[in-house]
């Protein structure tokens, strides 16, 4: 399907690639081969020094592929940290994203609904232009991550849940009484 994807744009693509299902260079060394230059990959708080060879093995397969592959790896410091205080989530965001950066990822994605207070020390912690942000509802403007140095924002599902909803707003109205609503745009 990223095959696809690729095929249907002259932009570069990055994917999101999970945790490199089972072995992310190899995933990685395939996603290339259909074309993508960029991937997401997770941690989903693994034991560091697994995480780190997870990176290591991408960054190595884009260098074999002679393709400049920018990793945004994403660590699940905030997100699968459990009710831990925000200081101890911040802390292994900054551990992890740093061993990322030093393995060679190009930025580090710490998703969650981050605050500027939180947003700051990260971007303190792992340097400007290095961290990426999910754009969720709540979620800062994009002005302000910028001006606090956030590199990347992702919105991910976002776009994909506000389409879904309105397609299912259609349908109850279509079930209701089959009238296409007068608010609904018509495409030019």
């Amino acid at each position: 399907m990223v095959g696809r994807i690729v095929a249907a744009t002259d932009l570069p693509v990055s994917s999101d690639l999970d945790a490199g299902y089972g072995d992310a260079g190899e995933t990685t060394r395939r996603a290339i081969g259909v074309g993508v230059v960029g991937a997401n990959v997770e941690d989903r708080l693994r034991p560091l020094d697994e995480s780190v060879a997870n990176v290591r093995a991408i960054v190595a397969a884009g260098e074999a592929e002679g393709v400049p592959f920018v990793l945004n790896a994403r660590t699940d410091a905030f997100v699968r940290g459990g009710g831990r205080p925000r200081e101890e989530s911040i802390a292994d965001a900054i551990e992890r994203g740093r061993a990322y950066l030093d393995a060679g990822a190009s930025l580090v994605f710490v998703p969650g609904i981050l605050d500027a207070d939180t947003t700051r020390e990260l971007v303190a912690g792992l340097g400007a232009g290095k961290l990426s942000v999910i754009g969720l509802p709540g979620a800062l403007p994009a002005a302000e991550y910028e001006a606090l140095g956030v590199a990347r924002i992702s919105y991910g599902p976002m776009t994909q849940r506000v389409a879904v909803t309105a397609l299912q707003d259609l349908a109850i109205d279509l079930y209701a009484d089959g009238v296409i609503p007068a608010s609904v745009r018509a495409l030019n």
